[in-house]
């Protein structure tokens, strides 16, 4: 048996500021939403949602049914990375993040370890969950932030 990530869903405590934050840093289109009491949803808890798609594929579901931040020290996601094809493609999207004022770790991109070529943007989105954009190569133009641990497990 083999298995595949399928979409990832995530809490989100204002459910329009981040449909417009993947929006804009993703470029996902909003493949379906919710509106409130809308597909069975009850009046004393309505949860208002949006799927995220990519070329029509799902791929992010944001539910608003949460309250103040990420709780990094809680188990649970540690961060959340996309891949793109090259490290001109995470230049982009760290251009796209900055203009968001999003939190950006490690002061921009960096490889994943000492001596490696493989590396990316490491920041937050609106409720300060942890994200990744990276390229399996070209991040080695500056040093890892620490020579004893990758990237992925900072923050």
């Amino acid at each position: 048996m083999s298995f595949t990530t399928g979409h990832i869903g995530l809490n989100v405590s204002d459910l329009d500021r981040s449909v417009g934050f993947y929006r804009k840093v993703f470029g996902f289109e909003v493949s379906a939403e919710s509106g409130g009491e809308s597909r069975g949803e009850s009046a004393e808890e309505p949860r208002r949602y949006a799927f995220l798609a990519q070329n029509g594929t799902l791929v992010l579901t944001l539910w608003q049914q949460s309250e103040g931040t990420f709780a990094a020290g809680l188990p649970g996601l540690h961060h959340l990375s996309f891949e793109v094809p090259d490290i001109d493609a995470v230049r982009r999207a760290e251009a796209v993040v900055r203009e968001t004022g999003a939190t950006i770790h490690h002061g921009g991109i960096v490889p994943h370890r000492e001596g490696g070529s493989s590396g990316g943007l490491f920041f937050e989105d609106p409720d300060g969950i942890r994200l990744e954009i990276y390229a399996p190569s070209g991040a080695d133009e500056r040093p890892a932030p620490r020579s004893d641990a990758p990237t992925c497990g900072f923050f």
